[in-house]
């Protein structure tokens, strides 16, 4: 091999490695849904119609998923025992590929991303990605205070990603 091919071989492997790392750090972290400004102030809220259920007492998880998204198994799985661990927080899981209307218009560009409304239905947080039962809890803990207390004894079980 030549030298200029190794030097190419080498850079695209570091860039590879940093985006890897950069995706690692950011996958499933919650943050605030930045508003654009042609979101209308309905895009902002779901409704009990739209999510197929009523809404969770003090929140609710609603995840959007693909029959063939492996990490969506493992959200599920988390968002679930959260729901089932924390009271007044209800689960919904809605398929993308079946929902494309509200799937674009929530601008859902992959597979798992995860919506925690208030009990409004006001989206509150979004992640995109798998995202860890204690980055849930904490993400609830912004909306309701009063839910990161009741489910602190649980954080350290189930808290590390696969």
């Amino acid at each position: 091999m030549s030298g200029l091919g190794l030097g190419l071989l080498v850079v695209v492997l570091l860039l590879a490695t940093a985006f890897g790392l950069w995706r690692r750090r950011t996958d499933g972290r919650f943050s605030e849904p930045a508003r654009p400004v042609s979101m209308t102030e309905s895009r902002s809220v779901l409704t009990p119609d739209q999510l197929g259920q009523p809404l969770g007492e003090h929140a609710t998880l609603v995840e959007f998923s693909s029959a063939f998204c492996a990490p969506c198994r493992a959200t599920r799985t988390v968002l679930h025992r959260v729901a089932d661990t924390v009271s007044g927080v209800t689960f919904v899981e809605i398929d993308a590929e079946a929902s494309l209307d509200l799937t674009r218009e929530l601008s859902i560009l992959r597979t798992p991303t995860v919506l925690i409304l208030d009990s409004t239905g006001t989206i509150r947080h979004r992640a995109s990605g798998q995202p860890r039962y204690a980055d849930v809890v904490g993400a609830l803990g912004a909306i309701h205070p009063g839910l990161a207390e009741v489910s602190a004894p649980t954080l350290d079980s189930g808290g590390a990603r696969p």
